[in-house]
């Protein structure tokens, strides 16, 4: 294992996003704090609690998870995709680097933006509401599982995006659809059966669920099967990476 590779990886991947503080870091900080006081303040103090939750608090998951899964899928696809476009990939694939080490170095930053920018909003949350965190331990290891998982399928975007459209087209179209339908600002068992079946098939659900359990000891669905998912999905995503750069797919083309 090259770690000098990983490292230098790392840190230039970090730099970058210390470069860029006020659009990476400040921006998704400001937007949830504006969610907390429309959704938190003014319509929660209107709405009965949410399984014996203030609504206030109940979204509070839920927002870290929308901001978590977007920062992490948003870094990881540009950090792979820059140097496609302006062609330093090629170099980096003649060194003696692995594809382990590749992925390693640019996931392993894109989930340490997104944990970091998880981290921050958590305690921005303390500010707005009175919240109290029932598996600490829990909380952290979802946290970190959904920052590399997405910052898994972020690499994948990145690799697959032929120009910058692209890029940001699976995020805004797709994951962010389904966070806000995954649970983010409601409990699943508010819906009416018909939808609550069919929100089942959003695999997002799970990671929120699971999340929201390790704050509040209540779930949509039982805790062993958000680990599941969560562990299915990072696993098929080191699986699609693997194969791109067995066969160089969108890299070497």
């Amino acid at each position: 294992m090259n770690f000098q590779a990983i490292r230098s990886i790392y840190i230039f991947e970090m730099a970058r996003f210390f470069r860029t503080l006020m659009q990476s870091f400040l921006s998704p900080v400001l937007s949830t704090a504006l969610y907390f006081v429309v959704f938190g303040a003014a319509i929660g103090s209107r709405m009965q609690d949410v399984e014996g939750v203030s609504y206030a608090a109940f979204i509070v998951p839920g927002l870290i998870m929308l901001s978590v899964m977007t920062q992490a899928t948003a870094n990881a696809s540009f950090g792979i995709y820059f140097p496609k476009f302006i062609g330093t990939i090629y170099e980096l694939l003649s060194a003696p680097v692995s594809f382990l080490e590749i992925t390693i170095g640019y996931v392993g930053a894109a989930a340490t933006k997104a944990l970091f920018i998880g981290v921050v909003i958590l305690g921005t949350s303390f500010l707005f509401v009175d919240l109290n965190i029932e598996h600490p331990i829990a909380m952290l290891a979802f946290l970190v599982l959904t920052c590399l998982s997405f910052s898994l399928l972020g690499f994948i975007i990145g690799i697959w995006a032929g120009n910058f459209e692209q890029l940001q087209l699976i995020p805004l179209l797709i994951i962010t659809p389904l966070v806000f339908l995954g649970g983010s600002f409601y409990s699943v068992s508010m819906l009416p059966p018909i939808w609550q079946t069919i929100t089942m098939f959003n695999p997002v659900v799970y990671l929120i669920s699971g999340f929201r359990w390790s704050f509040f000891g209540t779930a949509d669905v039982p805790i062993g099967i958000s680990l599941v998912a969560i562990t299915v999905f990072t696993s098929l995503c080191l699986a699609v990476i693997a194969w791109i750069f067995r066969t160089g797919w969108r890299i070497r083309q």
